[in-house]
């Protein structure tokens, strides 16, 4: 018996190390340590900046920043690509990897540039206070979102509305408005979230370089398939133009009579401005120099998809218009692919006798070019 004892005590202990053995053997094995996170972009004290990337897969890593060409980045032994650039200007520069030829946003950045084709990241090089997108402390105004359905387009829509500083407080009082147009790919959003176009005009109008006025900002396209087809779009000549006559009929009949009615805005010809950038620059001088009726101070800053037959598309604009602008203000970067035919819209209007002002800025189709361009214009409004 105590023999037969002995050996099933043993065989009870064996089994036992048997069992644990397996339980360690299946026991899971403990979660890889996340990597270190990357520190990007990194601005430095001479305004240079370091962006990485991490993608030890990749063959090729490439930084793209706006305003300039892709760059090559190297790669470390821990699979960590990186790039420093030379001292830039103070400003705020939209950027994106390309990963073995697929455009990437930055992991490591919460800074984004909303677009509707192309979303990429922001990196803000500060400067002095000066600078007319730079947040200084004065009155700041407020901006509000809105929602509706648009009967032209056929879809649901945004627009975004600037109220200027003191506007809650200001009893009765009306404004003067402009209507602030984004470029292609962008949405209703780009001229807050990427130009700074609020910013801009509380130091303006703090500074008393401009005066306080309310500032719309549509969604610019009259129809979304603009969007769907992507940049081939403007190779579709009727689609095109049936984009910006739908957007001239949607501003008139939706969006002018909804913000005249929700905000305090003077309905006058002499207190209502048309500006925007790209495309928004060619819906600007579309509608507004084909409806004099109703705008008097036109803007128009690198304007893209110009339709090359002017004589058709501004048929108003001969001697005997018996209207004229207060102000036409138009704009591009020398070094904009657009300045060609910028240059050729000049030269028509001189034929058409009318007053109008040339701009021609150092820079290339971007938001520097663009917030410059703003900062610009806005002081000359309503004077």
């Amino acid at each position: 018996m105590r023999l037969a004892s002995l050996f099933l005590s043993l065989f009870s202990s064996l089994l036992l190390l048997a069992e644990c053995a397996a339980a360690q053997q299946n026991k899971p094995s403990p979660p890889a340590s996340p990597p270190v996170p990357l520190v990007s972009p990194e601005v430095h004290s001479d305004a240079s900046v370091t962006f990485r990337f991490r993608a030890p897969n990749a063959k090729e890593v490439k930084f793209a920043r706006e305003g300039a060409e892709p760059e090559s980045m190297r790669e470390d032994d821990q699979g960590v690509w990186s790039v420093t650039t030379a001292p830039l200007a103070p400003d705020y520069y939209g950027y994106s990897f390309v990963a073995d030829g697929v455009r990437l946003i930055d992991p490591s950045n919460h800074a984004l540039v909303p677009n509707l084709i192309s979303p990429a990241n922001s990196v803000h090089v500060p400067g002095p206070l000066s600078l007319p997108w730079e947040l200084n402390d004065v009155p700041h105004g407020e901006i509000h979102h809105h929602f509706y359905k648009s009967s032209v387009a056929d879809d649901e829509r945004d627009y975004y509305v600037y109220t200027p500083p003191g506007y809650e407080s200001s009893g009765k009082r009306k404004y003067p408005v402009l209507y602030l147009l984004h470029g292609y790919s962008d949405d209703a959003s780009g001229w807050t979230a990427v130009g700074r176009a609020n910013v801009i005009l509380d130091n303006l109008i703090a500074q008393g370089k401009a005066k306080p006025m309310i500032v719309v900002m549509p969604l610019g396209y009259g129809t979304m398939e603009m969007i769907r087809l992507a940049w081939g779009a403007w190779s579709h000549t009727e689609l095109r133009d049936a984009n910006f006559k739908k957007f001239s009929e949607a501003l008139l009949t939706e969006v002018m009579p909804r913000v005249e009615t929700e905000y305090r805005i003077t309905k006058d010809r002499n207190a209502r401005a048309i500006a925007g950038l790209s495309m928004g620059g060619s819906e600007s001088l579309l509608t507004g120099l084909n409806h004099l009726d109703t705008f008097s101070w036109i803007g128009a800053f690198s304007s893209g998809g110009i339709p090359d037959d002017f004589e058709k598309d501004f048929p108003a604009l001969d001697a005997k218009a018996n209207q004229q602008p207060h102000l036409l203000w138009i704009a591009c970067g020398t070094e904009d692919h657009l300045i060609t035919v910028n240059r050729n819209l000049r030269e028509w209007l001189k034929t058409k006798g009318g007053q109008h002002t040339d701009v021609e800025t150092p820079g290339m189709h971007t938001w520097m070019v663009w917030r410059r361009n703003l900062a610009e214009f806005a002081p000359l409004l309503f004077r």
